[in-house]
């Protein structure tokens, strides 16, 4: 399975990012917006983002009570958005609830469930309850995701290869912490090269500083893209 590129938009205003992201129309199809974006714009962000042709993937890390998070997939699922994220962590009848509100209101909508987030470290992790590996907890919390319905998750390039073993094939796994061998790992604890992410069996893969800070965006997400294809 070829694996894609999803351009990640740290910004509060996609007029922040529009004149690189017209750099890249035509090369990046995905783009992710998030909370940062979201909670300053709103829903108005998204919209005029997938007008200017990107697929976007919506990032808010839903985890509430069942009711809450499903009416929240209905609400996004009136947006041009092709991804949404939800914490695994929210447990099975929350996510089940989730995939029948996407079942419903938008069918072709992937929801993907958040494991362990990339920034975190074993001993981070450890603070806040689990007591296994992040690898464990990862392999763990997706397997009840795929139980309850979901058919993507959000994972470290690390946790890929675990995840493969033991999920369905069609799981689509999305993974960040992604950096280029000369890129600096910044926030990100748990990284791999695109290339390195791709053979271990990600279906995308989530970019953003090593494009946006680079001299030149497109050429950055070309050479990301073309170390994806020589995957094949």
């Amino acid at each position: 399975m070829a694996c894609d590129l999803i351009l990640v938009l740290d910004a509060q205003s996609p007029r922040e990012v529009a004149p690189t992201l017209r750099q890249l129309q035509g090369t990046v199809r995905w783009v992710k917006v998030g909370l940062e974006m979201f909670t300053a714009c709103g829903p108005d962000c998204v919209r005029e983002i997938a007008g200017l042709g990107f697929n976007v993937f919506l990032d808010l890390k839903l985890h509430d009570i069942p009711n809450t998070v499903a009416k929240a997939v209905e609400s996004c699922a009136k947006l041009p958005i092709g991804m949404l994220t939800l914490h695994t962590c929210g447990g099975r009848e929350m996510m089940q609830w989730a995939d029948k509100a996407r079942q419903q209101h938008a069918p072709n909508l992937l929801l993907l469930g958040v494991t362990v987030l990339t920034s975190m470290s074993a001993a981070g992790l450890a603070e806040t309850g689990p007591v296994d590996s992040p690898e464990h907890q990862v392999v763990r919390l997706g397997r009840l995701a795929a139980d309850s319905g979901l058919r993507g998750l959000v994972c470290s390039p690390l946790e890929i290869a675990p995840l493969r073993a033991v999920l369905p094939p069609g799981v689509a796994l999305v993974t960040p912490g992604i950096r280029p061998r000369d890129a600096k790992a910044d926030d990100q604890t748990r990284i791999m090269t695109p290339g390195e992410a791709a053979r271990a069996g990600a279906t995308y893969i989530v970019v953003g500083r090593p494009i946006f800070k680079a001299p030149d965006p497109a050429a950055a997400a070309r050479a990301i893209l073309a170390e994806l294809a020589a995957v094949g």
